[in-house]
């Protein structure tokens, strides 16, 4: 049966409300956006997230979130996204902030079949004691915080317990893939996307370039087709930059 789907609407029609999604991309670098875009086309709301971060206003995840599309995220940093920012201080979205290694063991972990780690990361704060603000009322009480989780010491050194992530769905982008799913990445573009893809029941894999089975180096595939269920070929999409930072033009010296 083929992997490569006709489009990305066809890609992503059984994603329904209530899904959990795994989401690859560093801010707005290797984000799988025309997957985002084929979701904010169809009906699934209520979507729960896992990723990096939730893009930045009306672009990537920020598409899905100023729908009102989402309803909890897990993420590593929000700070490009207002939206995001105002839906969860005002109670409309529900967020657990968790730190970026973490995040990424996380997803690891829950591809490779292990429902739990130590890490000495977050141990100390409110991450290991619980108290961090998952939701918020209108009123800007806390209506639901995070509980306390088992510290065990190693060694002598405390270490937390963390859960592992395993969702329904990962959207993920890649730079070159063939039709059996094995994907390269562009440099950096590479970020979370192979852990998202792992960590997920039914990976749906955007790429830019699609190739025939062994047209690809195998020492050079960054992620084997077991991990990916379906294909959509997008060809080469606008990068889009959060923050973009120039230098002054000094006058010319004469």
């Amino acid at each position: 049966m083929t992997k490569l789907c006709a489009s990305a609407a066809v890609a992503v029609s059984d994603i329904v409300s209530g899904a959990s999604l795994a989401v690859g991309g560093f801010g707005l670098c290797g984000i799988p956006d025309v997957l985002i875009a084929a979701i904010a086309q169809g009906s699934a709301t209520d979507l729960e997230i896992f990723s990096n971060n939730c893009g930045t206003d009306g672009i990537g995840l920020g598409i899905l979130l100023a729908g009102k599309r989402i309803r909890r995220v897990t993420a590593s940093y929000v700070g490009e996204n207002s939206e995001f920012a105002r839906q969860y201080l005002s109670g409309e979205l529900e967020v657990e902030l968790t730190p970026q290694g973490t995040l990424a063991e996380k997803l690891r972990a829950g591809g490779a079949g292990i429902p739990a780690f130590f890490t000495p990361a977050g141990v100390g704060t409110l991450v290991a004691e619980g108290g961090l603000p998952w939701r918020y009322r209108v009123d800007g009480s806390v209506a639901l915080a995070s509980p306390p989780k088992e510290v065990r010491e190693f060694d002598g050194r405390r270490y937390v317990l963390e859960r592992s992530v395993t969702t329904d769905f990962a959207l993920v982008h890649a730079q070159t893939g063939d039709t059996e799913g094995n994907l390269v990445f562009n440099k950096a573009a590479m970020n979370f996307n192979p852990l998202a893809a792992m960590a997920a029941r039914t990976c749906i894999a955007q790429v830019e370039n699609l190739v025939q089975p062994g047209e690809l180096d195998p020492a050079q595939v960054h992620l084997p087709g077991v991990f990916v269920d379906r294909i959509v070929h997008t060809g080469a999409q606008p990068k889009h930059i959060e923050r973009r930072t120039v230098t002054p033009a000094k006058a010319p010296i004469v």
